[in-house]
């Protein structure tokens, strides 16, 4: 099935956000010029990819002048508040008022001059690694449409990869912004813990997994949206980012990781396209060496449990944090099944918790031996729609969720950054990506790595024209 995209001849074009905030500043085109090429885009292409959550009646634009990225149409993911919009969080077990005001997420997406045009779909509270749901049509792969475009960012990932917007907003708890991005051949950044402002929500987990960010087609629009956005708020416990532009030259230690923590098998395009990125970056100069992660059985069952756990207290918790509204029937079988889980292992809880907090010390220990971690970023590309949801059995859904992420839930535990980078196609069509990690606050080094692989290997393009140098 060919590719589906939204490329044509508009405002918009083929530029990345970089040089459309330039044309804005330039005014050669209008944020309100943008706006329009881009829900024309959506509409062009939505009722096929079922990206789009919500749409505002108009475009909500930035103040004239504000922030690095003025102009930039874009969508924020649908389970954090902007203001005049439902949070539904891809749920349909309650119904969701519009949100009376922006939440601290959308205040510093705002602060950056983006415009913002509506809400992006993701499975139920983020909880599975595809866009998919029992009595809803799925989010589907704009590469291939009987594919999945990954979760929970799907929405995003279906909407920048088809050309509909050149970054789109997404968080990250386990992978959710790498995963969608390496099943979309995109760029997926997850910062470091802290980095960005998080929801009022996540605040309140007794360990914060989720970081914020965005999904984008070039490196630099992943550089350029966090160098605007520590403009409005920078922490001071982390070393700041600043600008970053390309490559360095300093030579780094990296460490290769081929073997999934779950024992997963990882097809041959992903390794092909791992193995290759290590040829590529041992020409550029520097080390390469396998690796094992200090990842045991155990980390795998802590961590499942700690998923499991939240889904218990979002559903327990149901009509307090939803509503008269929530019904738990309702929620999808995922949802469902995990909170069983959690309820048969619930004894097992604070313990796996207190191991999980001390897992940044381990992580920590392990990286000391290296600058950067090479490794995939799922155990293989995009799968087929249904491969998640069309599974009757919870323990069948379980086995194969934690083996296509095993590489992942890592970097959100010990609260470190790490970026899904596209590399190239499999046979099929497919993108492939490779997953690059670093230490706590160490986003610079990871931008400065992922611009040196992407002149070396420019990324494809879903319109079948030559990669962009």
């Amino acid at each position: 099935m060919p590719p589906i995209h939204a490329f044509v001849d508009d405002a918009l074009a083929d530029h990345d956000a970089v040089e459309l905030a330039r044309q804005v500043a330039a005014r050669t085109v209008s944020p309100a010029e943008l706006a329009t090429a881009a829900l024309d885009r959506a509409r062009r292409v939505n009722d096929t990819l079922r990206a789009v959550a919500a749409t505002y009646p108009e475009p909500r634009f930035a103040p004239e002048g504000r922030g690095a990225l003025s102009g930039i149409p874009t969508y924020i993911k649908d389970n954090v508040d902007v203001a005049g919009l439902p949070t539904q969080h891809g749920s349909v077990a309650f119904t969701a008022p519009a949100a009376r005001r922006d939440g601290r997420v959308t205040r510093q997406f705002l602060a950056t001059g983006v415009t913002v045009l509506g809400k992006s779909r993701l499975p139920e509270f983020g909880l599975t690694p595809t866009t998919e749901f029992a009595t809803q049509e799925p989010a589907r792969n704009p590469w291939h449409l009987n594919h999945s475009p990954g979760g929970s960012s799907g929405g995003a990932a279906a909407l920048v990869a088809s050309g509909v917007v050149p970054l789109a907003h997404g968080n990250d708890g386990g992978g959710s912004i790498r995963i969608p991005a390496a099943c979309a051949g995109l760029v997926g950044l997850k910062t470091s813990r802290g980095r960005l402002l998080d929801s009022e929500q996540t605040r309140l987990m007794p360990l914060n997994l989720v970081s914020e960010g965005v999904l984008t087609r070039t490196v630099r629009d992943s550089a350029a949206f966090l160098a605007a956005a520590e403009r409005y708020h920078r922490n001071p416990a982390l070393p700041p980012i600043g600008e970053v532009m390309g490559p360095a030259m300093r030579r780094l230690r990296i460490g290769l990781v081929t073997e999934s923590p779950t024992g997963a098998v990882v097809d041959e395009p992903t390794m092909a396209a791992v193995e290759a990125t290590a040829r590529i970056l041992e020409k550029a100069g520097h080390i390469v060496e396998p690796t094992s992660p200090p990842v045991t059985t155990r980390f795998v069952h802590d961590f499942t449990l700690y998923w499991a756990f939240l889904a218990d207290v979002l559903t327990t918790t149901g009509r307090f944090g939803f509503g008269a509204s929530w019904n738990t029937a309702d929620a999808e079988h995922a949802t469902r099944g995990l909170r069983a889980y959690h309820r048969r292992t619930l004894h097992q809880t604070p313990a796996a918790l207190r191991r999980l907090r001390r897992f940044r010390h381990v992580y920590d220990t392990w990286l000391a031996r290296h600058d950067v971690i090479l490794s995939p970023v799922v155990a293989h590309t995009a799968p087929e729609l249904g491969y998640f949801a069309g599974t009757s059995s919870f323990d069948e859904l379980l086995a194969r969720m934690a083996n296509f992420v095993s590489f992942t839930p890592v970097n959100n535990v010990a609260g470190s950054p790490a970026i899904a980078i596209p590399a190239g196609l499999a046979p099929d069509g497919l993108p492939v990506a490779i997953h690059l990690s670093a230490a706590y606050g160490d986003e610079r080094t990871l931008l400065e790595l992922a611009y040196l692989l992407e002149a070396e290997q420019p990324f494809p393009r879903i319109d079948g024209r030559a990669p962009a140098v």
